[in-house]
């Protein structure tokens, strides 16, 4: 498993892919069968439509074939990054979002839906 931990500012959607970008190389690099990201950054999620275009520029970036969990450290925050969990999921990526990385690390180890 490899464990990314994401810290700052955020709230916009050039931020966001600047991140998963360095993720995604750091992917390709070692080739986990999972990811853990625990994202601890202030500031606000990007808008849906940004978050679908987030997504979309991270086809083939190298998570095909990844489970990927992501914690969202801001409980109040987890419906809207929920919403890039429905695009992912909808491309055919494993990707879910959590409240804690516990539960993360169980569905990364265990699976279920």
């Amino acid at each position: 498993m490899l464990r990314a931990h994401v810290t700052g500012t955020n709230g916009s959607f050039e931020t966001s892919l600047r991140y998963w970008l360095d993720i995604a190389g750091e992917v390709r690099r070692v080739a986990p069968e999972s990811l853990l990201v625990v994202d601890e950054m202030s500031g606000e999620v990007p808008p849906p439509g940004q978050l679908a275009q987030l997504v979309e520029a991270l086809m083939h970036q190298g998570f095909e074939g990844v489970r990927v969990a992501y914690v969202e450290s801001h409980p109040e925050q987890i419906p809207e990054v929920e919403v890039a969990e429905i695009h992912a999921r909808e491309r055919g990526y494993a990707f879910r979002v959590f409240g804690d990385e516990a539960a993360a690390r169980v569905w990364l180890q265990y699976g279920g839906a």
